[in-house]
């Protein structure tokens, strides 16, 4: 999501724009395969589709913006990782190094850029966590060939409206309506949208995966949802763990580790750590942001603050009748 938030060169090179608002008139949003993307960003993602190779025991974090990236992060971080840096451990890398930082993007930093080239995931030790905002008909080949598993985290659509218009004004500092926001939201036209397609994807490939008789394809796609996961953290954690292959023992779910995964992961937590609360850094490529932007509030059923119910029942109903027949519902 970074990658939209600031200013960049059009297209064809010449000018620039001030910020996320998706102008296709002045070719500075591409819809690439169905997806709408930055030209830089489509750069980015040619170069992963061309030149990635999956391993086979890679696992791939997948959400569209704002629907929960950072927490996913540092819980499967967390959980993936519990033997080599115990959970309530005082220098647990949680603590000094920001959850995006610990799971890198497949299409971010910019691959293009010369110090970032896609080569550099090919220096990290197997297994791979690996993050991602691309929907699976941008995947790179070798992971749909390899059927790596995918653990995907969806939000209700409104939520995420809201915390990607709070995210481009925080970024931009522009005054970038709720009401322009909303429009094109509604139309699709948001970084990696349409929303509903991004969704709807991972849905049927979880779908394809449950359904499978063989034991090595039902484990492929393990399909979240934020607000679930929200009400019932510890489940979920144990449920995450179980899919990385890495299940918490009875030794440990006594101890109360599990808890503890969730406590030391927790929006307040992660807030208050100093890495996320100050300074600026730059994960995208001449795009440095603020650490603290990837966090605001965190909750569930934020939208009712800043939409009017008739958008709400508007932006309702077009997801219903874009999902009709699938089974995902918000």
């Amino acid at each position: 999501m970074a990658e939209e938030a600031h200013g960049e060169k059009s297209h064809n090179g010449k000018g620039g724009d001030k910020g996320l608002v998706p102008k296709t008139e002045a070719g500075l949003w591409i819809l690439y395969q169905g997806c709408w993307l930055r030209p830089r960003a489509v750069e980015s993602v040619k170069l992963v589709q061309e030149q990635f190779q999956a391993r086979f025991d890679d696992v791939l974090l997948v959400t569209y913006p704002k629907c929960g990236t950072t927490w996913l992060k540092a819980l499967a971080f967390t959980v993936a990782n519990r033997l080599l840096h115990p959970v309530a451990g005082d220098r647990h890398p949680l603590l000094v190094r920001h959850p995006q930082d610990l799971v890198p993007f497949l299409e971010m930093p910019y691959r293009q850029l010369q110090q970032h080239p896609v080569a550099e995931l090919e220096e990290m030790a197997s297994p791979r966590l690996l993050s991602t905002h691309l929907p699976v008909t941008l995947l790179p080949p070798s992971v749909l060939h390899l059927g790596c598993r995918v653990v995907y985290l969806c939000r209700n659509p409104k939520d995420v409206l809201v915390s990607l218009w709070h995210f481009v004004n925080k970024v931009n500092h522009q005054n970038y309506t709720i009401d322009k926001a909303f429009e094109l939201f509604c139309k699709g036209e948001s970084a990696y949208g349409p929303i509903w397609e991004h969704g709807l994807g991972f849905w049927n490939k979880a779908a394809v995966s449950s359904s499978s008789e063989s034991e090595s394809d039902s484990s492929r796609v393990l399909f979240l949802k934020y607000d679930e996961m929200m009400a019932q953290p510890v489940e979920h954690v144990k449920m995450l763990a179980e899919f990385l292959r890495v299940p918490f023992s009875d030794e440990e779910v006594s101890r109360g580790v599990v808890e503890d995964v969730v406590r030391l992961c927790s929006f307040d937590k992660l807030k208050s750590v100093p890495v996320n609360s100050s300074g600026v850094c730059d994960r995208i490529g001449g795009v440095p942001m603020e650490n603290s932007s990837y966090f605001r509030a965190g909750k569930v059923g934020d939208w009712a603050n800043h939409l009017t119910q008739e958008m709400a029942n508007k932006l309702d109903a077009i997801v219903e009748e874009k999902l009709t027949g699938s089974g995902l519902a918000f």
